[in-house]
């Protein structure tokens, strides 16, 4: 099917804006214009309680912003934003973890990681991973059940989620009950993705913007095949819990995040992955203007709910 109508009409818009090269693209003016862009326009559902807090970590300080349902101990979503580990904020994906908060009916803890270039690989790795450590080390005092404890994220937000599960196996904690990822950045195991060729122009999220990303991020190309960069390369992947994972048609990304559910299922890892007809990279941050996308968001939300509750009846 062709792309939605609404999207269609938001991509007319950004290509007038998005120059014909990225060699002279500041990251700290793109991440300006992201922030209040995402920000202008999110709408926000209200949540029982947000609370923002700076946790301690290692050597450095990092934000947090927490959403609750209720009052009482509830499972937790620990969750990552996207935006090529150069973009992004608590502020830009303030309304995605509203409505993941109140659709799987849990807390929501969105991780503020350090973002590229001033902070290259691994620090958002090790940011996000020691984030999860820390909720989980004190999951009491948040108010949150640590016994139900799942990861998210969405596009290289994803990848911190996913990362961050896999270096809990490599340490034997904290226990992660579920992964929840919107098109993730997850490396191959092959030659360059059908997706990457077929949609690698005009579908915002473009191979010159990608590439351009990866040269913010990366200190060098060897590191692409690290699997804290390419999670699917790593020798963990068995152990990952049930896995949420979505795709877009028209995301040049779609062919990784579908090799990577596949990957999974093929090693008993059980997965529900859907891929969204008309959609593109992005679309969770678009979800109330488009009701395919909002559909892909609440499903995606229930499933955590439902691991959750499963959780909850186990002996």
């Amino acid at each position: 099917m062709p792309v939605n109508p609404t999207i269609q009409f938001y991509l007319n818009q950004f290509q007038n804006q998005l120059p014909t090269t990225y060699d002279q693209l500041d990251p700290l003016e793109l991440r300006r214009q992201e922030d209040a862009m995402m920000t202008r326009f999110q709408h926000r559902e209200h949540v029982h309680e947000v609370e923002d807090r700076l946790i301690p970590l290692p050597g450095r300080t990092i934000p947090i912003r927490i959403y609750r349902t209720g009052r009482g101990i509830a499972p937790a979503l620990v969750y990552y934003h996207g935006g090529g580990y150069v973009t992004g904020s608590l502020d830009t994906h303030d309304a995605i973890c509203r409505t993941i908060a109140n659709e799987a009916d849990c807390t929501v803890i969105s991780v503020s990681y350090r973002l590229a270039p001033e902070h290259k690989f691994p620090t958002a790795v090790y940011d996000s991973f020691d984030a999860l450590a820390w909720v989980a080390e004190h999951a009491a005092t948040l108010r949150v059940d640590a016994s139900r404890l799942a990861v998210g994220g969405d596009s290289a937000g994803g990848t911190l989620a996913t990362v961050s599960a896999l270096i809990a196996l490599e340490r034997g904690g904290p226990s992660i009950v579920h992964q929840l990822l919107f098109y993730p950045v997850t490396g191959t195991e092959e030659n360059l993705p059908l997706s990457l060729i077929e949609y690698a122009n005009g579908y915002l999220l473009d191979e010159g913007l990608i590439r351009w990303f990866q040269q913010q991020y990366f200190n060098d190309e060897t590191e692409l095949a690290h699997p804290y960069a390419s999670p699917i390369l790593s020798p963990y992947l068995a152990e990952l819990p049930p896995t949420t994972l979505l795709t877009a048609e028209y995301d040049p990304l779609r062919d990784l995040g579908r090799a990577y559910a596949n990957k999974l299922v093929s090693l008993g890892v059980p997965v529900d992955y859907k891929n969204y007809a008309g959609l593109i990279h992005g679309f969770a941050n678009y979800y109330f203007y488009v009701p395919e996308a909002k559909r892909a968001v609440r499903e995606a939300a229930r499933s955590l709910r439902d691991t959750f509750a499963h959780e909850k009846t186990r002996p």
